[in-house]
């Protein structure tokens, strides 16, 4: 098939045909919007990833047991943010389903063919009250064009909302693909990412739709990390509603994980940038692994190192703590062999120290935008990259202060 053409779209989690979203504040913050609501005209494939953290949140138990019941199919997707519903026993699960069966009466559908998720303080009880009322005030005001609204009530300590959507055109037509996400700490997920919202036109089964969602998620929202912490409450989960009339089949599959790569690889992107306290972009390039699984935890390890991140966040290009972590990962490493690089500049090749290559490393480190690379140096076709971001004083402050 011939590759498809890829464009920007705007309109984020609405900008396929079909959708209407909506925020609104409900109360639970002390100031700004706190429900969020998506809603598919017709009931759509539905495909999710969930944290495999044990410490599960309710809202995550209740989405699993709809998305099983339903056999992958959804109309609606309910989010509050500041209370993550979590730890929070079995009340904790009796607000999750109230908060589901308050967003089925507010869409007028069948209650297993809604989702829900939740974001915030970790133990804190979710008012069942406020969240009811917020949804249905989001239902009356659901709009095409108020998709800005949701991404910005899924916001906790975000500093700014995260939206993205994508054309696709291809021989049998063109469809849509649109998501927001939110997370800017306790990134490190495992499936997920904090909480994503994907939406398509496309016309995608419900196990084509779970196979692209989890292939695309290894490379982008599974590829990126703030603190090495995975949530109690990350989630994915996505739409398909057929709206353009382009059905995905194994033909026009490559088109779906092109466009949704591209769409998710941003948002993961803007996640990482967005991250608390964070001043860099970083991308992790490993090479030279025995395998992708080797270089994938070689590159996570070195993503998630408080001294490369906090040497990145300095300036300073210690390519010492690179070797270092790359040593640690429990994978193949050959010492002799290493390549290390900054900014695309050798600083050590396994045998040589390049010292007077380090201002410009330093010059590099200085961008917004910086890249650091290690070949583990046995030889195999093991590639992985990695998104991260540094470590700064100010992510000290947020979660010191984080409920107060």
């Amino acid at each position: 098939m011939t590759a498809p053409s890829i464009t920007r779209a705007d309109g984020g989690i609405t900008a396929p045909e079909g959708y209407r979203a909506a925020g609104v504040a409900c109360g639970l913050k002390p100031s700004g919007l706190d429900v969020a609501l998506v809603v598919a005209d017709d009931v759509a494939s539905a495909a999710g990833l969930f944290t495999t953290n044990l410490a599960v949140a309710a809202p995550v138990v209740v989405s699993r047991e709809r998305l099983a019941r339903s056999g992958g199919h959804a109309r609606a997707i309910a989010v509050n943010s500041k209370c993550a519903n979590a730890c929070t026993g079995v009340d904790g699960m009796q607000a999750a389903r109230a908060m589901a069966a308050a967003t089925a009466e507010a869409v007028g559908c069948d209650p297993a063919h809604v989702l829900i998720a939740s974001t915030g303080v970790i133990g804190m009880r979710l008012d069942t009250t406020k969240v009811s009322a917020g949804i249905a005030e989001a239902a009356r005001r659901l709009s095409r064009d108020a998709h800005r609204a949701a991404a910005e009530a899924i916001m906790t300590t975000d500093i700014s909302p995260k939206a993205a959507a994508v054309h696709v055109a291809t021989p049998a037509g063109r469809f849509t693909i649109g998501g927001m996400v939110k997370g800017a700490g306790m990134i490190e997920p495992n499936l997920a990412t904090m909480l994503g919202f994907l939406t398509t036109d496309a016309a995608v089964d419900p196990a084509t739709l779970d196979r692209a969602l989890r292939e695309v998620a290894r490379d982008t929202f599974n590829a990126i990390t703030v603190d090495g912490e995975p949530s109690t409450n990350d989630t994915v989960l996505m739409l398909a509603n057929g709206a353009s009339r382009v059905a995905v089949d194994e033909t026009t599959y490559p088109a779906l994980l092109a466009g949704l790569y591209e769409l998710c690889a941003g948002l993961a992107r803007e996640i990482v940038r967005g991250g608390e306290g964070a001043t860099k972009l970083v991308t992790v390039r490993v090479t030279g692994a025995a395998s992708e699984e080797d270089a994938r935890r070689a590159a996570r390890l070195i993503a998630n190192s408080p001294l490369v991140k906090t040497a990145i966040n300095g300036g300073d290009p210690n390519w010492g703590r690179l070797v270092a972590v790359a040593g640690r990962a429990g994978v193949a490493f050959d010492q002799n062999r290493t390549l290390v690089r900054i900014g695309g500049i050798t600083l050590y090749d396994g045998k040589t120290i390049f010292a007077e290559r380090e201002h410009e490393a330093a010059a590099h480190l200085q961008g917004h935008e910086v890249e650091v690379a290690v070949d583990l140096g046995v030889g195999g076709a093991g590639a992985a990259t990695m998104w991260t971001c540094d470590f700064s004083a100010e992510y000290v402050h947020i979660n010191a202060d984080y409920r107060t």
